[in-house]
């Protein structure tokens, strides 16, 4: 299909059937069987005590999720969370300042609760998480500095989940976008990426969306260009899956850090 671009997500992205569409607990794509369990898992064993932590953690392309800083929340002093729709971050706002109506991530987050084997509450980690994140800004992947005009200072580490596939529409779209991304870090700062492989589209609602289509290899030939180390890239082929909402093959968890222009240790 043609690529959806900024514009489009603007008018058709509606955060609420989003979420109900992938992270729905009795209906959800993403909860059933494979996505969010692996990921989270890989989310808690990147930021037990001990391995990725640090000041400043950055979430490219939150969307209105917030599953992808669960654990984080527990190693980081301040999350900045950003998303290039406006909606989205409304929606974020909205969760941060516990409105009415707002997702239940209770089920969800009672799982990453379990996998972290500590005694704390969902209630506990729901509140830590708002206290940790500091800002919500709006932010474009295409651009050099994705959160332009702000200059926020180099993260300590990233995360992106299910953003990079949405917004480029090309292959060389990617290469720029992820070094765009990679800028947001200091040097030695850690990356995390988390998506879906050979995908050309996916459903939010009953709204029709492009994703780009690329391979494991090619992630790992951008990020070798870019000066980053991977080390760790998990790839877990998908037989079962709800077609009619997404096509993709695969799912995967990368994790690597950023060297210098020497790429010096």
């Amino acid at each position: 299909m043609d690529f959806t671009g900024g514009d489009y997500y603007q008018k058709d992205f509606d955060p609420t059937d989003y979420l109900n569409t992938y992270y729905n607990t009795t209906s959800g794509a993403f909860v059933d069987k494979y996505f969010l369990s692996f990921v989270l898992k890989k989310m808690s064993e990147t930021f037990k005590p001990g391995c990725v932590a640090g000041n400043i953690l950055i979430d490219v392309g939150s969307g209105p999720s917030i599953y992808q800083i669960m654990s984080a929340c527990e190693v980081f002093k301040e999350i900045i969370v950003t998303d290039f729709t406006d909606k989205n971050r409304q929606e974020y706002e909205r969760w941060l300042k516990k409105a009415p109506g707002i997702f239940d991530w209770a089920p969800i987050g009672n799982f990453v609760c379990e996998l972290e084997s500590n005694r704390q509450s969902w209630a506990e980690k729901e509140e830590k998480i708002r206290r940790t994140v500091s800002k919500v800004l709006k932010c474009d992947i295409m651009k050099t500095n994705p959160v332009d005009p702000v200059t926020l200072p180099q993260a300590d580490c990233v995360v992106t989940s299910l953003c990079l596939e949405a917004a480029c529409k090309d292959l060389e779209a990617l290469r720029h976008a992820l070094k765009n991304v990679a800028s947001l870090l200091k040097i030695r700062g850690h990356l995390v990426i988390c998506g879906v492989l050979n995908c050309s589209f996916y459903l939010v609602g009953q709204k029709k969306f492009f994703s780009l289509a690329f391979d494991d290899v090619f992630l790992r030939k951008v990020l070798s260009e870019i000066n980053f180390v991977i080390k760790e890239f998990e790839v877990i082929p998908v037989a079962e899956r709800k077609k009619e909402i997404s096509d993709h093959s695969a799912i995967f968890f990368l994790l690597a850090y950023k060297q210098g222009d020497d790429k010096s240790e």
